[in-house]
């Protein structure tokens, strides 16, 4: 249910993995995706599981429309009756306030400065990483007080650069933008690593406190994976403040 949990100074990492939910197949069990053609009653109830598992007010976690850009949006509670926004990276001030991203391949970015009180939730697919969507969250982060010293950044499951096979003229356009991303698969044709692009930006912006996930989703079962299944479920990170 909950594959990776961790807690630094206060603030609380979490991400999730397929398994504990209610949802039939091709969406078993844990899928929190409310737009992949699973039952809503059943997303409902995983989505209730999953933030109870984490000791968390499932009201109080706040979820995004996510669309592959780089826009980002500041708030202070949930959206409750007021239309979810197009966006790809959410920050908050408000202590006790879940964010959280959805993923099935691409990288979930859970950032948080402990001192300032700021908490960001990023979904970094190839075409966020390549608009600068974890840059802009650092600067909406910076925005509200927080400093890329005192960032804590974590990065979820996500398909890794030796599985991430793409064409050879898109890897030669990411790496462009960032070199880091240039990878090769494990059969040895055209890559891009997006954690590893991820991880590249954060660290020029200054953020040293730092770790990625060991698991790549489209190799595990335990994990949701667009490129692997096509129709399928997804996982979410979660990040807050106590």
């Amino acid at each position: 249910m909950i594959g990776e949990r961790e807690s630094v100074s206060g603030a609380h990492f979490a991400f999730t993995d397929r398994w504990g939910g209610v949802s039939a197949a091709p969406y078993e069990e844990l899928n929190l995706g409310g737009a992949v053609g699973d039952e809503p009653e059943a997303v409902r109830t995983n989505r209730d599981i999953a933030a109870k598992s984490l000791g968390l007010d499932p009201g109080r976690v706040v979820w995004m429309n996510q669309v592959h850009g780089a826009d980002v949006a500041v708030v202070d509670e949930p959206w409750a009756d007021r239309p979810v926004p197009e966006v790809d990276a959410i920050v908050t001030a408000r202590r006790g306030l879940a964010l959280a991203v959805l993923t099935a391949d691409c990288v979930p970015v859970l950032l948080a400065d402990p001192v300032a009180g700021v908490v960001a939730a990023v979904h970094a697919g190839r075409p966020g990483m390549v608009r600068g969507v974890v840059p802009a969250a650092v600067r909406a982060m910076g925005e509200l007080g927080a400093e890329p010293g005192r960032i804590v950044a974590r990065t979820g499951p996500a398909v890794c650069g030796r599985c991430y096979e793409v064409p050879e003229a898109m890897r030669a356009e990411v790496a462009a933008v960032e070199p880091a991303a240039h990878a090769e698969t494990s059969w040895g044709t055209p890559a891009v690593d997006v954690s590893a692009g991820v991880h590249a930006q954060l660290d020029r912006l200054g953020v040293r406190d730092r770790a990625q996930s060991p698991e790549c989703t489209l190799e595990s079962g335990d994990h949701f994976s667009y490129r692997r299944d096509r129709t399928t479920g997804r996982l979410a990170g979660y990040v807050w403040l106590d």
